[in-house]
């Protein structure tokens, strides 16, 4: 939503979408999830008297939105992508299939994934895992605000320290937010690194793949 209270921002969409083909061009294969809080937010008033599975379904249409703009932005940089939805919607978008997912990524596509896993009380962190784990992902990259992982929020806590690498227990322990705990159990179980880094500058994504920015890691070590 870059600056707006809500919605989308070509703006945003477009550096996203060059970080991520920079990333294949360097020659990682990549699959992307995206949420949906950007336009939820905008409808947010509106869900308080809804129950949370249909609020959930809500933000779970905003991401097949997102997963379109992102894939259009993606595709005007000359680098092919293919969105992938938990829920079915054939004129719009393929159903998501492992199979076929991973075809596209071994024709060198970028895969957005939306429609969360397509079930209400699960949340965008917990589909990224999931899906990492069943396109055997080598990590999983959470693009946030920040760079890394903080033992408390710095843009409140000057006194913060970021760390460079902790476990996923460390995370549990201190409920540290780098994601919700469903999916720090399930990178934990699946043994997928969690590497958290900053996504609001040009080039993010590249430079964690080459160790040139920086990030922290979850791992269990």
């Amino acid at each position: 939503m870059g600056d707006g209270a809500f919605g989308i921002d070509s703006k945003t969409t477009s550096h996203i979408a060059q970080d991520l083909v920079d990333a294949v061009k360097a020659g990682a294969k990549i699959c992307a999830v995206v949420g949906g809080g950007n336009i939820f937010r905008g409808v947010s008033l509106s869900t308080h008297s809804m129950s949370k599975s249909a609020a959930d379904h809500i933000g779970m249409l905003a991401t097949v939105m997102n997963g379109i703009a992102l894939a259009a932005a993606i595709k005007e940089l000359g680098v092919d992508a293919r969105v992938m939805s938990a829920i079915a919607m054939l004129p719009i978008c393929e159903t998501f299939s492992r199979d076929k997912a991973m075809h596209h990524i071994n024709k060198g596509r970028i895969v957005v994934f939306v429609g969360g896993i397509g079930n209400p009380y699960f949340t965008t962190d917990t589909t990224a895992v999931l899906r990492a784990a069943e396109m055997e992902c080598d990590a999983v990259i959470k693009a946030t605000q920040v760079d890394g992982v903080y033992s408390a929020d710095p843009k409140k806590d000057k006194n913060a320290v970021r760390y460079e690498t902790l476990t996923y227990q460390k995370v549990l322990e201190e409920n540290l937010k780098v994601m919700d705990a469903t999916a720090i159990a399930l990178a934990r179980d699946a043994k997928i690194p969690l590497i958290v880094c900053k996504i609001n500058e040009a080039g993010g994504i590249k430079a964690v793949l080459t160790g040139d920015a920086k990030f922290s890691v979850v791992t269990d070590v």
